[in-house]
């Protein structure tokens, strides 16, 4: 069984830094994509940052480039988003989600942020900002 654990949030202060972590266990294989997402009060899901199984597959929102970054440890099987410079409009409920990637020799796009295109999810991390 496929289960992911998000972890690392906080409350912090607007400009600071927070590192969410997402320990992936169940998978028998590095070939997964794993994404975050977040949802704030009265809004829709959206998506963050995602990472593929190859080193050159990332791909972030708009609101997440320049401060945040993803990276993965595959030998500890967990994914890290490093958060810097938050803002107030960061605040929410942030989630990683897992996909398979069969075959990542052929994948050509980047991973996706869309929710819809992941297959496992984890809990969420409360991450609020105060400004």
């Amino acid at each position: 069984e496929v289960q992911l654990q998000a972890s690392g949030g906080g409350l912090v202060q607007a400009g600071g830094s927070l590192r969410l972590s997402c320990a992936a266990s169940g998978f028998t294989s590095d070939d997964y994509a794993i994404g975050w997402f977040r949802q704030a009060p009265g809004k829709e899901r959206e998506g963050v940052s995602c990472i593929g199984s190859r080193a050159w597959n990332t791909n972030n929102a708009d609101s997440a480039k320049g401060r945040f970054t993803i990276s993965r440890d595959n030998a500890k099987n967990t994914v890290y988003l490093q958060m810097n410079n938050l803002k107030g409009e960061d605040t929410a409920v942030y989630f990683c989600a897992l996909v398979d990637e069969p075959q990542p020799s052929v994948i050509v796009s980047r991973c996706s942020l869309f929710g819809f295109s992941y297959d496992y999810w984890g809990q969420g991390t409360q991450v609020t900002v105060s400004s």
